[in-house]
């Protein structure tokens, strides 16, 4: 091949990757101990595919170097070699090398092995000189001869009389059934939502049928009832009848079509969804690797399991997995597990057990990352954060263990004293979160002290079809997702109980709070008088919260294609998504996240009444929305801007932030940077570009203290930026004065 052919080296690239996980997947297991001929050959096949391949596309480097590995595989498959960690780590190193090689640009590609032709004769010379001081002494066989410690740029070499015969199995090795293609990401998205376009048209379809049946038996009804003396009434019947068997046949066809499509519609619909799916396997190849190499580089001996790994997960959320599972089992490592004489002194195995596990749970993706190290030093951490100024000591105290390790995924806090190459530094959790959160996703971390520590990550399993409940609320269709509900029920009127304004009833888990749907989404009240009859209600809690929402009926759960909105909209509050119904209607996706702040706040209204004032005293009091993911944060701004004589409200993210700047009026607005579904950057941005609030003063107070950091806040349209680890209470109070003044005298 003469330049490099972009198609071959497109399917060299792809063959490389498959062979590539096979012989680290298969390295690892040998040194685990299984050296087994059949453990091994699969790892033979794997370098003399590679070899094969990279002859095709004229990378002679890499034929030479896989020649040198499939020769050291054919010596322990056949007892001449002893596979110990230190060839594991040439072969895997050489591996990383081919790897990394064929990652370069196509046009780039052939100088790029010339210039790095040394690099390779080294990795030859090094796996050669393996081969050759660990095989057993043996005659050398006329198929296999020693190999010569190479001498020439091995980026030219010819690959001939180093490539011996094909290695003899004792059974052809079988083509798999299933051979795997390669189709853009575009043209899958393409299909899938022509396929979800079919299946709503032929659900069209079906909803024509049974709207012929009322003609059908209106047809029926007068043919019966015509008198049958009279000619004309006979003929009136003959002409019935004629249009009956058309009617007839022409129903008979219809059914069938509609049948027809519905069966092709679903099954086009499910494999074009299915070749979104891709297993949990194809996203953690590299991840027994990193276990591995970073155990030996702290001198650690862990064991990782991996559970599920034929779990199904949307391509979309699988390739953005990566970067936070390497972060925890980082992590996990370097900070979890103890040396091999801490854990013998404490009673625990040499080994450390690392798992990663992957799962579907009520309709979500559940990923956890578990250890059984030391735990989290939940006392260290107080203490951190307080030096830090996050928290009083006082406050520091009262945080729970839940709320404490939140302070966890704070950019730049970290629990070691010392910076190494690993960890130390502060990031990566942080990171961390804000790629669950962008996912659509949640985090939590449990830990106890000396038996170790869990991550579970949150995350939709596919962003393209939902399992709803469909319900009406003020004649209008909507929907929720059944993840993100308890239940649905009906109740009886007699059981709903009120006290000081707020409207409750007894469940087996205890009061449930009962709020009206059209008075969460801001739609108009009925006119009544309490509650009477049979009460349909959707139930749905957060954080020990639950809540019963009243609708007008509930009718039942379906599927639905997920279209998202159109970005012009910006975030409409408590709408997540849009669909269509079978009849082509739209259906809007409530966001129950939404749902759930705007019943918290109109259940502290109900049960913490305001003293009425007048309207004059009222506007003399300057009202600030505080905006921030952190509890303690909110808290402590919300108390420092109260005694200071301003009215407070809270958010507890972006999007709540927005929901609220919509429904109410403020005078300014006091947010965060790094929050989920909506960050501060985009909220500043939102509030800038609305008529009503571009001129509403906002000030950002963000743990980033970087001059870019603050650059960004103010470019976005902020009037002050303040760091959260070094304002204090005038600071904050000086601020919010020079932009709307003093507040109300104590």
């Amino acid at each position: 091949m003469s330049g490099g052919d972009a198609f071959l080296l497109g399917l060299f690239r792809e063959e490389l990757s498959n062979h590539s996980a096979v012989l680290t997947e298969g390295l690892l297991t040998l040194e685990r101990g299984d050296g087994s001929p059949q453990a091994i050959e699969p790892l033979m096949r794997a370098a003399h595919s590679i070899k094969g391949a990279a002859r095709v596309v004229d990378l002679d480097a890499i034929v030479s170097m896989a020649h040198v590995m499939e020769d050291i595989l054919v010596a322990a498959g056949g007892g001449d070699l002893k596979m110990d960690a230190v060839g594991t780590d040439l072969l895997l190193g050489a591996l990383d090398w081919m790897v990394g090689a064929a990652q370069t640009d196509d046009d780039a590609l052939f100088a790029w092995m010339t210039a790095h032709a040394d690099e390779a004769a080294q990795w030859v010379d090094r796996l050669g000189q393996y081969f050759r001081d660990n095989k057993a002494s043996k005659a050398p066989s006329v198929e296999s001869s020693p190999l010569p410690a190479p001498q020439v740029n091995v980026a030219v070499l010819s690959p001939g009389p180093l490539d011996p015969p094909e290695p003899e199995h004792s059974a052809p090795v079988q083509e798999p059934n299933d051979p795997p293609i390669r189709i853009a990401a575009e043209t899958l998205s393409q299909i899938l939502a022509f396929s979800a376009d079919l299946l709503l048209e032929s659900r069209r379809l079906e909803h024509l049928c049974r709207g012929l049946q009322p003609l059908k038996r209106l047809q029926r009804s007068l043919k019966t009832q015509l008198p049958a003396q009279s000619r004309d009434a006979s003929l009136l019947e003959q002409g019935l009848h004629e249009q009956w068997q058309v009617m007839e046949q022409h129903d008979a066809s219809l059914q069938h079509l509609s049948s027809r499509m519905n069966f092709l519609a679903d099954r086009l619909h499910n494999l074009a969804l299915q070749g979104r799916m891709r297993p949990f396997s194809e996203g953690i190849q590299g991840f027994p690797r990193l276990v591995r190499d970073l155990a030996r580089q702290l001198e650690k001996s862990v064991e990782l399991d991996i559970e599920g790994s034929q779990t199904l997960i949307d391509r979309d959320i699988l390739t953005r997995l990566d970067a936070p599972i390497n972060h925890l089992l980082r992590n996990a490592l370097d900070h979890g597990f103890e040396s091999a004489e801490e854990r013998k002194a404490s009673g625990k195995a040499p080994t450390g057990q690392l798992r990663l596990s992957a799962r579907h749970r009520s309709g979500r993706l559940l990923i956890a990352i578990s250890d059984d190290g030391r735990g989290i030093d939940a006392e260290m951490l107080r203490r951190k954060i307080v030096q830090k100024g996050l928290v009083t000591e006082a406050m520091a105290e009262a945080l729970s263990d839940a709320e404490l390790f939140d302070f966890l995924f704070l950019p730049g806090l970290t629990t070691r004293d010392t910076v190494s190459e690993i960890s130390g530094r502060g990031v990566g959790l942080d990171v961390v979160q804000s790629m669950v959160h962008a996912s659509g996703g949640a985090i939590n971390v449990t830990s106890k002290p000396g038996l170790g520590t869990r991550f579970e990550l949150l995350l939709p399993v596919t962003r393209s079809v939902m399992r709803t409940l469909r319900v009406t609320i003020a004649g209008q269709a909507f929907a929720l997702p059944l993840s993100r509900i308890d239940r649905a029920e009906r109740l009886d009127a007699q059981c709903v109980e009120c006290l000081e304004g707020l409207y409750y009833f007894a469940a087996a888990e205890g009061n449930v709070a009962l709020v009206s749907a059209r008075r969460l989404l801001g739609l108009s009240e009925e006119d009544r008088d309490g509650h009477e009859g049979v009460l349909p209600l959707v139930l749905f809690s957060s954080e020990g919260r639950q809540y019963a929402m009243e609708v007008e009926q509930l009718v039942g759960e379906t599927d639905l294609v997920v279209r998202p909105l159109d970005r012009r909209l910006g975030k409409v509050p408590h709408i997540n998504a849009v669909a269509l119904d079978a009849e082509g209607y739209p259906v809007l996706i409530l966001d129950v996240e939404d749902l759930i702040r705007t019943a918290d706040r109109l259940s502290g209204q109900a049960q913490r009444p305001k003293r009425r004032t007048s309207l004059a005293t009222q506007r003399k009091i300057p009202r600030i929305l505080v905006v921030d993911d952190s509890l303690t944060v909110r808290e402590v701004e919300r108390k420092l801007l109260e005694n200071g004589g301003y009215e407070v409200a809270v958010a507890v993210d972006g999007v709540d932030g927005w929901n609220q700047l919509i429904e109410q009026s403020f005078d300014l607005v006091v947010t965060d940077v790094d929050m989920p579904r909506m960050n501060g950057i985009e909220l500043v941005t939102r509030i800038r570009a609305e008529p009503r609030l571009e001129e509403l003063p906002v000030i950002i107070v963000s743990y980033k203290d970087r001059e870019e950091d603050r650059q960004r806040g103010m470019q976005a349209g902020a009037d002050s930026y303040l760091t959260k680890s070094s304002f204090h209470d005038a600071g904050l109070i000086d601020a919010v004065r020079d932009l709307i003044g003093a507040g109300r005298p104590s």
